[in-house]
């Protein structure tokens, strides 16, 4: 198991920008993937970037160019820098570590952060 605590989200104008951050109980270098996830009111939650431990990321289309998934392995964590940051970006945020290999549904969740952008 691994303990992931997430923070930095808040209230921002849209075209804004936010960084959050994911701190891991132990180290990330053999967790398969890093990844954030977003669930906004009444809808599916859904990737929004991953990293692999051998740095291989991949991004939703909708955040692509705008959004940075980043990791400090010293201190066991993983960021995602947003900018220019759209209303339907809203949702809450979730921290994951895939350290199964099974899919993020087997492996780890932080508590989520919320993140909200007004028009």
């Amino acid at each position: 198991q691994v303990q992931l605590v997430e923070s930095g989200g808040g209230l921002v104008q849209a075209g804004g920008s936010l960084r959050l951050s994911c701190v891991a109980s132990r180290s990330i270098l053999r967790i398969n993937y890093m990844g954030w996830y977003r669930q906004a009111p009444r809808k599916q939650r859904e990737l929004v970037a991953r990293v692999s431990n051998i740095g291989i990321t991949n991004y939703a289309e909708s955040v692509k160019g705008r959004f940075t998934i980043s990791t400090d392995n010293a201190e066991n964590t993983v960021y995602l820098q947003m900018n220019s940051l759209k209303p339907e970006d809203t949702a809450v945020y979730y921290c994951n570590a895939d350290h199964t290999g099974l899919g993020p549904n087997f492996g780890s969740w932080g508590q989520g952060t919320q993140v909200t952008v007004s028009s």
